[in-house]
């Protein structure tokens, strides 16, 4: 199908493009920006007018609930709300059921990916068998069925020694460690560690939690580097302000590590717990202000690498539950674009910045990882491939949760206001939603 998209302002942070432009798609490809050659005869025309015309987002963290955990969600109603919130590309952590850590489970979900033709999926694998933190995964097998990475999901590895041969093999044959850094013992608790959690009788995990699972990771990483095989670690949803002075200290000294921070830790804090919102039962707890302002600066100035939306849609029965009980997790993947933006306006930041979080800092994460999609993902280029998302910067929408695709309808966001909307969102050429369709398009 050859597309034309007309009059919408072309915004690229890879290449700091930002004008009006016409966009030529064909063969699935971006033909060209601005200087559509007037023998391209379009099948299909899309007036952008007032619109943005942007990189399709990248989201780092989006759980799919398949296999194993379909009660709380399908792998068409999360993909269906990726492509709704304007999301192309996703990464599912390895922590379904059973766990992605043998190759044909990995293929089928791939198989199962690919035909719904909506979002891009690139799974972790996991770093040791059953998530138990034991036996090292056979990380090649599973590279070679698709994953882009390993990691551990919410489950820390105990043993120092195994994570230590993890980063080994790992740094050997070129892979990505993801980890969420938080302490076995430390971390059992429910909120923050603070006045909050002391008041309301719930059992905190202290900032400590982080920090101390950072020192020991970037001794590991010092001690590596020195002989020359240090792995490359991605750590996952930073929580604390200690924890990302520890980052910042670390990319200083140039270890190779990126990091993100998920929407809920951006704009949330303890005291929004209230009186047990179980909404707010999240992994990791959001934390105090302090805590939440530095991790808004920490994005802004470019130490923390990505926005995620932290995705994890959980079913009623496991939800409406006393807080220290319920199960942690919110359904986030249709307003990360919105609670970028709205990060950058509070900040007093552009729209670039606020997509660039979202687009190439995320792709600059995976890096070697996405293979082909490498010169393309998170960017607007002539001979890309044409994964776009088009909203509309001044039309704002308030959150229902009822009226969310994904299947989990759990959310701390419920009621806010969202600024801007999802008009279509395009991938490999071929419209996986539009605005105003009961269903999302296969074209």
């Amino acid at each position: 199908m050859k597309i034309l998209i007309q009059n919408g302002r072309v915004m690229d942070p890879a290449s700091g493009r930002d004008d009006i432009a016409d966009v030529a798609i064909a063969a699935g490809r971006v033909i060209a920006i601005g200087n559509v050659a007037p023998d391209f005869h379009p099948n299909r025309t899309l007036d952008a007018s007032g619109c943005v015309v942007a990189p399709g987002l990248v989201d780092l963290s989006v759980r799919l609930r398949e296999p194993g955990q379909e009660h709380a969600g399908m792998l068409e109603s999360e993909m269906a709300a990726a492509v709704a919130g304007g999301v192309t590309s996703l990464v599912c952590p390895p922590d379904t059921d059973p766990v992605l850590d043998e190759p044909g489970l990995v293929d089928m979900l791939k198989f199962r990916a690919e035909k719904l033709h909506l979002a891009r999926v690139f799974p972790l694998g996991a770093l040791t068998r059953g998530l138990q933190g034991e036996v090292l995964t056979e990380m090649a097998e599973l590279t070679e069925s698709g994953c882009i990475g390993f990691g551990q999901a919410e489950v820390p590895i105990v043993n120092v020694q195994v994570l230590q041969r993890a980063l080994q093999y790992a740094a050997t044959f070129g892979y990505t460690v993801w980890l969420r850094p938080q302490d076995f013992w430390l971390g059992k608790g429910v909120a923050a560690s603070g006045p909050l959690a002391t008041r309301l009788g719930l059992a905190g995990i202290p900032a400590a939690a982080e920090t101390i699972a950072l020192h020991t990771l970037f001794e590991l990483m010092r001690s590596a580097k020195g002989s020359g095989q240090g792995a490359r670690v991605h750590l996952c949803r930073l929580s604390s302000a200690a924890g990302l002075a520890l980052v910042r200290q670390a990319k200083a000294e140039g270890l190779p590590v990126t990091c993100d921070v998920s929407v809920h830790n951006l704009h949330l804090t303890d005291v929004d717990i209230g009186y047990y919102d179980s909404r707010l039962r999240l992994q990791p707890p959001v934390r105090q202000q302090r805590d939440r302002d530095a991790l808004r600066a920490g994005l802004a100035d470019g130490t923390i690498d990505a926005l995620v939306s932290d995705h994890n849609p959980v079913d009623s029965d496991a939800k409406t539950l006393p807080f220290a009980e319920a199960e942690p997790g919110a359904t986030a993947v249709e307003l990360l674009l919105g609670l970028a933006c709205t990060w950058a306006q509070q900040e007093g930041l552009g729209l670039m910045q606020a997509l660039g979080v979202l687009t190439v800092g995320p792709q600059a994460v995976l890096g070697t990882s996405l293979g082909t999609l490498q010169a393309s993902a998170g960017r607007i280029a002539v001979g890309g491939v044409a994964d776009l998302c088009i909203f509309n910067p001044d039309s704002g929408w308030t959150v229902r949760p009822e009226a969310l695709r994904s299947q989990g309808k759990h959310t701390p966001f419920g009621g806010h206001e969202m600024p801007v909307r999802v008009h279509a969102t395009l991938v490999g050429g071929q419209f996986a939603y539009q605005a105003g369709t009961e269903r999302t398009a296969h074209a």
